[in-house]
């Protein structure tokens, strides 16, 4: 099989990878990075527990191939916090108690972040519409919806 030199910014970092044209992003990202922040629940873009920010949207990195990341930057829920501390939303579900087994809650935080960045007053209709795409099998996603919320007016 082909093999592909690609560079990508994964959380600030440049990275630099050799990888068969068949690999998706989440295999590079868990597999190769180690960052295992993203998981792979339905490898067929249906859950949204892979979900990564890439060039500024949110995308299913099972469903995005890792030469297609090639010079993109990627953000992934390991990037979110910083030294100065958790990003607003992850205070948010930890303050409400938005997760029960975590599984998905990566890929909602994600999915809130690239929303929030461009809708940061959003409604309660558009935040439920933003995730969507995340599916939660635990919490009935109304601590999750209440996070956002928070996070949206500051913490």
């Amino acid at each position: 099989m082909a093999t592909h030199k690609i560079s990508l910014t994964v959380n600030g970092v440049l990275e630099q990878a050799e990888v068969p044209s068949n690999m998706v992003l989440l295999t590079l990202l868990r597999e190769r990075l180690g960052l295992t922040g993203a998981k792979n629940g339905c490898a067929a873009g249906e859950c949204g527990a892979c979900t990564v920010i890439m060039d500024g949207e949110p995308v299913n990195s099972c469903l995005v191939l890792a030469v297609e990341a090639d010079g993109s930057e990627i953000v992934t829920v390991e990037g979110l916090s910083s030294e100065s501390g958790l990003d607003p939303l992850q205070e948010a579900m930890i303050e409400v108690s938005g997760t029960q087994c975590g599984f998905c809650t990566p890929g909602v935080l994600i999915s809130a972040r690239a929303f929030l960045d461009r809708t940061p007053s959003p409604s309660e209709d558009e935040i439920k519409e933003a995730l969507r795409g995340n599916l939660c099998r635990c919490t009935g996603y109304v601590r999750i919806v209440e996070s956002v919320k928070i996070a949206a007016k500051g913490g």
